[in-house]
């Protein structure tokens, strides 16, 4: 399961920060501070996640 979890994560945590990203510039923050806080936050939170989604594909 940790293999599955492993590449999703490179899928998921794109997505994540790739989505937090343009939040925080549709927001308005356009400082590289607030920008690079978002992407790093979206891959941070992409590993339970990837976890998560790994395990209920295990389930069944």
């Amino acid at each position: 399961m940790i293999r599955l979890a492993a590449m999703l994560y490179s899928l998921i945590a794109t997505a994540l920060a790739g989505s937090a990203v343009i939040a925080v510039l549709a927001a308005g923050m356009i400082s590289t501070t607030a920008i690079v806080a978002a992407a790093a936050i979206g891959f941070v939170a992409a590993a339970p996640v990837s976890w998560l989604v790994s395990r209920r594909l295990y389930q069944g």
